[in-house]
Order: C-alpha cells, then structure tokens, then sequence
C-alpha cells in the first residue's frame, strides 16, 4: 500500500499521462513521466528541502536501469538495480563528495558487501565508467557497536587520507591536532568521525576525564573513540577525532551515510584551508551546565574561553 500522497498531471481517460509530480506525505516529490497512470521512464525525487535525492528511470512503477541515489553530506551511490528496484549486484559504487573516489562492487540493496577502491572517470551516455585500484584492498559496511569500533580498525579512509594528516598540534598542550594535507574550499568533506557506539546515560554517569574523544550522533547515541583507539597506531580508520577545539573554527561537524562505517559525524571546512593549516572545531560544551543540557565542560575549556571572551572586548 503506498502511502498517501497527491498526484499532479495531466489525465487522459482518467490515467495520467506525461509528466507528473507524486508528493508523498513526508514532503518528498517524484517528478516523473506517466504512460496510462504508470511511471515508465525519467524520473526525479527531491526531499522536503528541495534537495535531489535519486535521479534514474522506472518502468511500470519501480526503478529501472542505472539509477543514482544522492545524500544530504554530497556522496551518492550509483549503478543498475536489480528487477525489484534496489541497488544490488556486483557493480554498483559509492562515490565521496569529490566526485571521484569510489568504492565499486558488490552491493546488496545499497549496503557495501565487498568493494574496492576506484575512481569515477567518466559518465558516458548516462553510464558511469570506473577504474578500479591495482591491488586495492577489499572494503565493506562494518557499522561500529558499543564494544567494536571496526573490524579492520588499521585500514585507512582512502578520501580522508588524501585531505588531512595527524601531528603535533600547534595549540599549547593540547597533544596532536589534525591538518589539511590539500588547499581547500569552503563546505569541503576534510574528515570523518567514527567510533563505538554508546549512550548519552553511559556518558553523562561516567568521569569527565572518559570523555574526551565523545560527540553526540542523535538523542540516543554517542561516538566515542576510547583508550586504546586514540592513538593511531591501534586505530586510523577514522581521525575526525583528532581535530582540536578552537573558539574561532575553520571546519564544523556534520552528519555524514558512510559506506563503511554507517550514520557518522564528519569534519567539513566553513571557510577556505590552506596546505598544512591546522583543521579545529567548535566542541560547543554547554558554558554554564551542570549537565542536563549537554556535556559539562570541563576546565581547559572553561580557561580557554574566559581568555577567548577577555580577547573579544578588548
């Protein structure tokens, strides 16, 4: 049963024919080519924001052909879906925020099974033409648990390895610091922030010196990247967490689907980075909690802004 939605055209014996627009109850609009009623042919959706969310064909009302499917964060999965409509089979890819980098394979309704590492190097004719990676390793969905961060916690993202490096920071005692490895713009994907999986409970009833590496995903979870995963040499599979808070930031977190590591957080520049600039966050602990609104800070922090907060009057 579909949900109800309304549906707008032009009806021919009481079949819409031509182009129509079904706009689903949660806001998201299929603009589409009718034959008697039925989508046969190019199709769009949008969501409730305006954004493109799939570009492909149907026929007889499913998807159809070499489809793509686009995230809010700027990544998108593309290839032929299967005769049920979804993204299955052995050469559908993920391609990140650049356009580029993609992991192509074996996909099951748009979950990574096995992939390698490729580059998207044409779209010829409505199909995209990829070159995969001599040697590449295989790469597959590993959503992290309370427990597990990954499976394979020293394989690299091969984008974010390509965007930033971990060294020493150049922030007084503040450990290592995140860098751009590339010039970049504004609103670029630098890196991502995965981690185990635990709650806001666990969080709030545990000692703040626990905490360090913890950002909130939603109303139920918490990433967190504990003891012995902060250091790199024991996990780099992600280093979103490496990145050193700053009053005035040049990147902020944001929500990111990643084919291997699911629903995570990721690092996003706000304004332009050069090579080798430092890349800092907001952490944006609540100033004056005492603990239900969010994470109490803790007392670096509360130093660095009364010295941030004495700068601004002067």
């Amino acid at each position: 049963m579909m949900e109800q939605g309304t549906l707008e055209g032009y009806y021919v014996d009481d079949g819409l024919q031509g182009q129509g627009i079904y706009t689903y109850e949660d806001g998201v609009a299929l603009h589409g080519t009718y034959v008697d009623g039925e989508l046969n042919g190019p199709a769009q959706e949008y969501d409730a924001d305006g954004q493109l969310i799939f570009k492909g064909q149907y026929k007889d009302n499913i998807r159809h052909g070499i489809c793509w499917i686009y995230y809010p964060d700027g990544g998108h999965l593309v290839g032929e879906v299967n005769e049920e409509g979804e993204m299955s089979g052995d050469k559908i890819a993920y391609v990140y925020p650049d356009g580029k980098t993609a992991y192509y394979g074996q996909f099951v309704d748009g979950e990574m099974l096995e992939a390698k590492l490729a580059t998207l190097i044409s779209i010829e004719e409505g199909k995209p033409q990829f070159e995969v990676l001599p040697g590449s390793p295989v790469y597959s969905f590993d959503k992290s648990t309370s427990s597990c961060i990954s499976t394979n916690a020293l394989l690299p993202d091969p984008y974010e390895s390509e965007r930033v490096y971990v060294d020493v920071s150049l922030i007084s005692s503040a450990g290592e610091g995140l860098f751009s490895k590339i010039a970049a713009e504004a609103g670029t994907v630098m890196s991502f922030y995965n981690g185990v999986r635990i709650t806001h409970q666990e969080v709030d009833s545990r000692d703040w010196v626990l905490n360090g590496n913890t950002i909130s995903l939603d109303d139920e979870t918490v990433i967190d990247v504990p003891e012995p995963y902060n250091h790199v040499s024991k996990y780099c599979a992600s280093l979103g967490h490496k990145a050193n808070h700053s009053f005035t930031p040049n990147c902020a977190y944001d929500s990111f689907v990643h084919p291997r590591f699911g629903l995570i957080k990721c690092i996003r520049t706000i304004r332009a980075v050069e090579k080798d600039e430092e890349l800092t966050v907001a952490y944006g602990y609540d100033h004056n909690s005492t603990g239900q609104n969010g994470p109490e800070a803790p007392e670096w922090y509360l130093v660095e802004l009364e010295v941030f907060q004495a700068s601004q009057k002067k």
